[in-house]
């Protein structure tokens, strides 16, 4: 395996259950309307603001909480990675030259978000394997996101499979000189 693979995976197998939270704030039914104005759903949209304007609690789309890549405002472009991914969507790569891919995700839902309720997210890599393709050697890594409302309560559990390849190289990439 590559010196950057093999530091990645020792990094991620250093953090295999160390979890870090992070304060997601507190929901809005704007926030709820804007992430379903992205999928076109605009009968959530409308169900939603009458809700809301009765007073009623607005439950979050099922998939807001996972659809949702940073509860912070994004990066500026010259931030991101090559690959296009904010370092916190990259555990365990931070300098090294390696690219990667997500492989796959995991949903349950355990309890509806409501317009109001404060979320944190608590995130930890899972698992780290080596592994080895037709197209070569990469990394698994498994990440876990849990998210809680204030009452310890489990709203959605996410786990993720990220796969980390090392990077093209710039001759081998097919880009025209």
């Amino acid at each position: 395996m590559s010196p950057a693979l093999d530091e990645v995976l020792a990094r991620a197998r250093k953090l295999i259950g160390e979890w870090e939270s992070e304060d997601c704030g507190v929901l809005s039914v704007k926030d709820f309307c804007r992430y379903a104005a992205a999928l076109n759903d605009t009968d959530y949209i409308r169900r939603a603001r009458a809700q809301e304007a009765a007073g009623e609690p607005v439950l979050a789309p099922a998939l807001f909480l996972a659809g949702t890549m940073s509860w912070q405002d994004g990066p500026a472009e010259d931030a991101l990675r090559p690959d296009g991914l904010a370092a916190r969507e990259s555990p365990c790569t931070q300098g090294l030259p390696v690219r990667q891919v997500h492989g796959g995700q995991s949903v349950r839902l355990l309890r509806a978000a409501v317009a109001g309720t404060r979320v944190t997210a608590q995130r930890a890599v899972t698992s780290a394997d080596q592994r080895r393709g037709r197209s070569g050697e990469f990394v698994l890594l498994g990440v876990s996101t849990r998210f809680t409302a204030p009452d310890g309560a489990e709203l959605m559990v996410m786990d993720e499979t990220i796969v980390v390849l090392d990077a093209v190289p710039e001759e081998d990439s097919g880009a025209a000189a």
